[in-house]
């Protein structure tokens, strides 16, 4: 069973229509990595490729049969664009699915937000009717979540393979336009508060990525950890302003 290699596909193909993007080195050892969870074998598989307008768009794929199937895929915008984060967690548990898309947002301004998440309120009210929401999250994760945050709890398979499946590829193809136009912020304050907003999003996400009971059980404690800060949530890049 492979649930989400459909759609790790077809974000690598809309990537490659639109921006012809290049590799993103991706660190020795997390290429690819095996384990075995409840006697089913695991792989866990990275991607990441990078554009002039992209630093980094990155996808963490665990295929572990029918109990156990995660894509976890997030687009980083250049430092020097507002454009928001592109957020996705599809996860598939023995008790069914979880599934998050979301335009996360760089601020939560209300003139951001009118600009942003405007024309994108319609796509979410469509696919609404078919995925409802799915409960309450922590407070302290709402920051860090759009108002088009599309939040669903789906029992049956045949409704992400269809319904989510849409969804992902609305939601995306949305992203994708506002990335092809953005035009690059030149103001050293807004640049400042650009980059101070995606150190607090890199390091909330580090902090609290769900995922990382599931690699621990899986890989360890020192594995898992290292590829957290050092590939999914890599803070490196957004330490020293570029000179």
């Amino acid at each position: 069973m492979t649930l989400y290699q459909p759609f790790l596909d077809h974000a690598l193909a809309r990537f490659q229509e639109r921006f012809d993007p290049t590799p993103f080195p991706i660190p020795v050892g997390f290429e690819q990595k095996q384990g075995v969870m409840r006697k089913e074998e695991v792989l866990t598989t990275s991607y990441a490729v990078k554009t002039p307008q992209i630093r980094q768009a990155r996808a963490a794929h665990v295929q572990g049969g029918s109990s156990l199937q995660v894509l976890n895929f997030v687009v980083f915008p250049s430092l020097d664009l507002e454009v928001p984060f592109f957020g996705v967690d599809l996860v598939t548990l023995p008790g069914g699915h979880l599934i998050a898309l979301d335009l996360q947002p760089v601020f939560q301004d209300p003139d951001y937000l009118e600009r942003y998440y405007h024309d994108l309120q319609p796509v979410l009210a469509r696919h609404q009717a078919d995925l409802p929401w799915g409960g309450d999250f922590p407070e302290e994760a709402k920051p860090f979540f759009s108002p088009c945050f599309l939040w669903t709890r789906p029992q049956a398979t045949a409704l992400v393979e269809t319904q989510v499946f849409a969804a992902f590829k609305d939601y995306l193809d949305y992203y994708l336009d506002l990335i092809a136009a953005a035009r690059p912020v030149t103001d050293s304050e807004r640049l400042a508060a650009i980059r101070q907003s995606h150190q607090r999003y890199v390091s909330y996400r580090a902090e609290k990525d769900p995922a990382r009971g599931m690699f621990r059980r899986l890989y360890g404690e020192e594995w898992t950890e290292q590829y957290i800060h050092h590939f999914l949530f890599d803070h490196g890049p957004l330490l020293v302003p570029a000179g």
